[in-house]
């Protein structure tokens, strides 16, 4: 799942708007940064369009990433061979079918291995197939995260609800997603995407402006951790413009022009504990990024079919294919909000 560096293809014209602009800068400065720290090179000038927290943010993930990149940890696992085992039907839930499966790709060890320190997992050709990046994010990027989902309140207010059993609305379990081309399911003679419900309100712009730095260092993560997927994200929402302004949709345009993600989708969840599955609509070959903060201890995110548990610590990312890797996360002390 790892690649070469992002050089853009021929085939891409960059779309040049506020935040695609500086996701684009900032991932060319964390790429190049990562490259210089792990074989020596000179200094690498920033570009002046970013400011000092996007600067120092850039700089802090390449220091992880190549942390994680000295720390490898060997799986005898071929991922080829079971991802072919798997079907869309094999959502994680089946213990049984789960066991068969670990019998099959046996990890390289025995019984479950704790990690909390950076790490890159490999499958058994040397192929990453798992980034995990804890302390990953500067407290000013914790913060606009913060900032911006207490923007997000009321519409988390209104989102998918499933009660712990605590008095206390801070322990809620709430989700949301905010979209760019979101299909609607279960509307009749709707062809055309349309921005999600969270993204059609006057507080669109603010929203996005909020979100936009948390989201482009997610972004800039990929040039280093998968350039193909980078740039098919950058070549999709080009696409989309195109689609945008040729199919006059509403609010699509004015969207894409605060939008940094390369990704389509952020996902936002709040205290939400998960068990074991797989998401059998992801790509098997794309990575999925998920980051989280917030006030919270004793938490762990659980990988059964690779026999590993990572330490969930606030301001930690973890990078792996949710087609593929089965995993979970189960409930914390205090209050957790995830960006997925």
């Amino acid at each position: 799942m790892n690649g070469s560096s992002p050089s853009p293809p021929d085939s891409i014209n960059i779309w040049c708007t506020w935040a695609l602009t500086v996701t684009y800068e900032a991932g060319e400065y964390t790429e190049q940064k990562f490259k210089a720290e792990k074989t020596g090179g000179g200094q690498v000038i920033p570009s002046p369009n970013l400011d000092t927290d996007l600067v120092m943010a850039c700089g802090h993930l390449a220091d992880v990433l190549i942390k994680a990149s000295k720390n490898p940890i060997q799986m005898q696992m071929d991922i080829a061979r079971y991802s072919k085992l798997i079907s869309l039907k094999d959502t994680g839930h089946n213990e049984h079918r789960e066991a068969r499966f670990l019998e099959r790709c046996p990890p390289s060890h025995e019984g479950k291995r704790l990690v909390n320190e950076p790490a890159i997992i490999l499958n058994a050709s040397s192929a990453i197939i798992a980034w995990y990046l804890p302390d990953a994010l500067t407290d000013t990027t914790q913060k606009e995260i913060r900032e911006a989902t207490d923007l997000l309140a009321p519409s988390l207010e209104k989102s998918r609800l499933f009660n712990r059993g605590s008095e206390d609305v801070g322990a809620t379990h709430r989700c949301i997603n905010l979209s760019l081309a979101w299909f609607q399911q279960g509307h009749k003679n709707v062809s055309n995407l349309e921005v999600s419900a969270s993204l059609k309100g006057p507080s669109c712009k603010n929203i996005l402006k909020a979100i936009a730095r948390p989201a482009a260092i997610t972004s800039m993560a990929l040039t280093v951790m998968h350039p193909e997927q980078y740039w098919a994200g950058l070549r999709t929402l080009s696409n989309l413009r195109n689609i945008a302004v040729s199919k006059d949709l509403p609010q699509m345009p004015e969207a894409l022009q605060y939008w940094a993600s390369m990704l389509n989708t952020l996902s936002i969840i709040s205290n939400w504990e998960t068990l074991h599955h797989r998401d059998h609509m992801s790509i098997a070959e794309c990575f999925n990024i998920l980051t989280t903060v917030w006030n919270y201890s004793n938490a762990w995110m659980t990988m059964p079919n690779l026999q590993l548990e990572f330490k969930y610590n606030s301001s930690c990312m973890i990078v792996f294919s949710r087609r593929i890797v089965r995993h979970g996360f189960y409930d914390v002390e205090g209050d957790q909000i995830a960006w997925a």
